[in-house]
């Protein structure tokens, strides 16, 4: 990890940089979405940090095709108190984890290849977009340490900081969502992966996705 861990800040920095120009521009919603009476105002917005509590409802339909599911939630204070056991040699891990409000994760396993409808995935995709997010990479992977498949990372911005980040790894049997909100950098989120239930994901094989990060249905 030490020695991908650069270009892995590298690239992803200069993909957040072209999504943040886009980040700046007020987003104006051709239609309203679907679970929009749901959402409070500030959610659909650029503007304002990640609600853990929020789901894209897509996710209770592949709930009930999932043969074993987990969700938990950690606020600041379990998140202090887990960080306490890193060891001291994960001191740049602990800072990243200062900067968090919050991390959710949910995590289903299916029983057969392709198990997960596919067309529910991509409205689980599509809500991020709705609601104003910024679909900075995406990434095809042909395997890793965890997870070998798609990985899809979302961003909401304030300004220049990362105010909330969305890590969806889908793998032919498995699909883990995980949200973390809090005042971070591109460094921050390459330093969290594998921690907390956060994906590890392969970070030096990540790309800008410019077809949809560029994007504004």
């Amino acid at each position: 990890m030490k020695r991908i861990l650069p270009l892995g800040i590298s690239v992803l920095s200069a993909a957040l940089a072209c999504g943040l120009g886009l980040a700046q521009t007020p987003v104006q919603p051709s239609a309203t979405p679907p679970d929009a009476g749901n959402v409070p105002a500030a959610a659909n917005s650029d503007i304002g940090p990640a609600i853990l509590e929020w789901v894209p409802p897509a996710l209770a339909q592949l709930n009930t095709q999932a043969l074993a599911k987990e969700s938990f939630t950690l606020d600041r204070t379990l998140l202090a108190a887990a960080a306490g056991f890193l060891p001291d040699a994960d001191a740049d891990v602990k800072q990243s984890v200062a900067k968090l409000d919050g991390v959710s994760v949910h995590i289903l396993r299916f029983a057969a290849d392709g198990a997960a409808d596919p067309a529910a995935v991509d409205d689980l995709r599509e809500s991020y977009h709705l609601r104003g997010w910024k679909h900075v990479v995406s990434s095809a992977s042909k395997g890793g340490p965890v997870h070998s498949g798609t990985t899809d990372l979302w961003v909401v911005m304030d300004g220049t900081n990362v105010r909330g980040a969305v890590i969806l790894v889908e793998s032919p049997r498995s699909l883990t969502l995980a949200t973390m909100a809090g005042n971070l950098s591109p460094v921050d989120l390459l330093r969290l992966r594998g921690h907390f239930g956060i994906p590890r994901f392969a970070g030096d094989g990540l790309e800008g996705d410019q077809s949809t990060a560029g994007a504004s249905k």
